[in-house]
Formats: C-alpha cells, structure tokens, sequence
C-alpha cells in the first residue's frame, strides 16, 4: 500500500494519505487559477477519511466560486498554505493539494479539467487527456476508484 506524507509550509500541519488518490485533476478553471495564484492546481481526490493527520489541526475558509457551490480549503492556521479542498461539501471526499506532498512528483495528474480557461503559454503534455470542461467519471475513471467514490457517497 501506497503511503504519501505531506505538511503545510510551516510544519505545523503534518498528514498521511494512506492509500493511491483515486484519481487527480489538473485543474485549470479560473477559480483555481484565482485561489492558488497560479496557472492552474493538481489536486489528488482521495477519501476524507485516507487522510491522516500527525501534527496540528486545519481550519476550513470558506470560498467563493463562479457556480456558486460551496467551496471550503482546508488550511494551515498559522501559515494558511491549503492543503486540501471540500468542494461541494461532501465529508466522504477531499481534494488534496498534491504541491503539499513531499514526493510531490508520485502523483501525476489522470486528466486535465477546464482546458477553456487554460492560460495560452501553458502547454498539456502530448497524450495527455484534456477536457474544455468537465468530463464523464464512468469514461475516465477505473472501476475500483468509482466504487470508493459510490462508498463515500459523492
């Protein structure tokens, strides 16, 4: 079984993802964009219950988002470095920042999301699956990773 260790920027946040996301989004929607600063994020959905925590406690802030669904980013209190995502308000699953992982480069995205929005100088990898938007689970994802997200209930 695949353990990946992870903390905010100040190590006050320490956490475990005790097992293989079940799958990761690069997401280059304008929200992301916005909320990370950045050209776009990878986040790794993984079972709210697979995360471990060994050091401190994240507080949940409250985001706004174009769709208007509820957004909650889970951060470190003391340096506010997200760790992870509550979109929806689903309890059963959350969307890792995979940037907090210390081997950041053991997960790889499984497809890129809101490629519309995609800023004009980044470039998706050739092969890579990309979507203008979003995508259909049942095509893309494996069988094993829809039972855990049946599981959970998202």
């Amino acid at each position: 079984m695949t353990v990946y260790h992870g903390a905010c920027a100040c190590g006050a946040i320490r956490f475990r993802l005790t097992s293989d996301p079940m799958f990761v989004h690069c997401c280059h929607c304008r929200d992301c964009q916005r909320q990370t600063g950045s050209a776009f994020v990878l986040n790794a959905l993984i079972e709210t219950d697979r995360i471990a925590l060994d050091a401190g406690t994240p507080v949940a802030t409250a985001m706004p988002t174009e769709s208007g669904r509820p957004h909650d980013i889970y951060r470190c209190p003391t340096c506010q470095t997200a760790l992870w995502s509550d979109y929806g308000r689903r309890p059963g699953l959350r969307f890792v920042r995979v940037g907090t992982l210390e081997e950041r480069d053991a997960v790889t995205p499984d497809v890129h999301i809101f490629t519309r929005s995609k800023l004009p100088w980044v470039s998706v990898p050739p092969g890579a699956r990309a979507v203008p938007v979003y995508y259909d689970m049942t095509r893309l994802w494996p069988a094993g990773s829809l039972a855990r997200r049946r599981a959970v209930g998202a």
